[in-house]
């Protein structure tokens, strides 16, 4: 029986033969599943790459080439770079990144979390100086536990995780995050709409386990509250943040006979499918009925009438984010940094009856 070993922590201290010791083979076995020029039993090399992870063994060979340096580059992870909201975090983590000498990297994921952890492994692999990861975090304890095993394997090599719009993995995980405050406009925009006179609002787009939108629930719900009242579930439509969400979502608040003054849309780009909606309804917007958005992407001003709006400083949080993580020894006590945000007031509100 191979002798057992504790394990190896950091990608430095694992070597070969850690890899053979706790896999039960010879290190020139490890060689020919590293090298893949050999042939290896399946069950042998099924052994030896569970040894591997098990001791955070990068495998990249120009990774373990550069001995511990960066490559001066910095990944930028998101679900769609086509979406108004990540193309303009994109811009800002872009021309910080050029300032500070860096290239950028683009990766996408499409909204699959295991996508997100195979980017961020390669990226582990490639010693990126700081892996940023765009959008909000989904509930799952999975998940949350793989990011954090990968925050520690970065520090461990020099590089650093960033995360953007999303909360933090907890105390002690080596994170830089970088949030604006989410649930603060939603409570903003609600309040706004509720003291002017809308007391049935109607809120499109939540998804259920996201961060991003829990938050913003959260806020609006919040705001209810603390005018003594309580918003009515049937009005709260699940979706998704996209405009045809947004379009269904207002289609079907239109055929159930729903009584509202207002439409909160979890998104600009919901909004923009909600107006379309109502438009072609016969409602107008917003002598009928007012509707907000969130993020206040370029589209909010493109929509008629133009969109009120949540804005939240897209460019400055990439900038923020590399900035942060690049200078972490620098900054140390400002790895958790909250940016505004404030409510647009546009055309496509006013006060019901009026």
């Amino acid at each position: 029986m191979a002798k057992k070993t504790e394990p190896v922590m950091g990608n430095d201290a694992s070597t070969v033969r850690d890899v053979a010791a706790r896999a039960g083979v010879s290190a020139s076995t490890v060689s020919r599943v590293l090298g893949g020029t050999y042939p290896v039993a399946a069950s042998t090399r099924a052994r030896v790459l569970k040894a591997m992870r098990e001791l955070d063994y990068v495998v990249n060979a120009h990774a373990r080439a550069l001995g511990g340096s960066t490559n001066k580059t910095v990944a930028f992870v998101v679900d769609d770079v086509t979406g108004p909201f990540y193309a303009h975090i994109a811009r800002g983590v872009e021309e910080q990144a050029s300032a500070e000498g860096r290239l950028c990297m683009l990766c996408t994921t499409h909204g699959d979390p295991q996508r997100v952890l195979a980017v961020v492994e390669t990226m582990r692999e490639q010693r990126a100086d700081a892996v940023i990861v765009v959008g909000g975090a989904w509930e799952d304890k999975a998940y949350q536990d793989r990011m954090t095993h990968f925050a520690h394997a970065l520090d461990r090599v020099g590089s650093r995780l960033v995360l953007v719009g999303r909360p933090p993995l907890g105390p002690g995980v080596p994170a830089t995050v970088v949030e604006y405050d989410n649930e603060g406009g939603a409570f903003a925009m609600t309040t706004h709409l509720l003291t002017s006179g809308h007391q049935r609002i109607a809120y499109l787009g939540r998804v259920p386990g996201l961060s991003t939108s829990d938050q913003r629930l959260s806020g609006f719900r919040r705001a209810h509250e603390l005018l003594g009242l309580s918003p009515d579930p049937k009005l709260i439509l699940d979706g998704t943040f996209s405009r045809s969400h947004g379009y269904q979502g207002a289609r079907q608040l239109l055929a159930s006979g729903a009584d509202f003054t207002a439409v909160f849309a979890g998104t600009d780009m919901v909004a923009a499918g909600a107006l379309q909606a109502l438009r072609e309804a016969g409602v107008s917007v917003p002598d009928d009925v007012s509707v907000v958005g969130y993020d206040d992407v370029p589209l909010a001003l493109d929509l008629f009438p133009a969109l009120t709006t949540v804005n939240v400083p897209h460019e400055e949080l990439g900038r923020a984010a590399v900035r942060l993580a690049l200078h972490r020894e620098e900054l140390p006590g400002s790895q958790h940094l909250v940016l505004g945000t404030h409510i647009v007031l546009r055309d496509s509100t006013r006060r019901p009856g009026h």
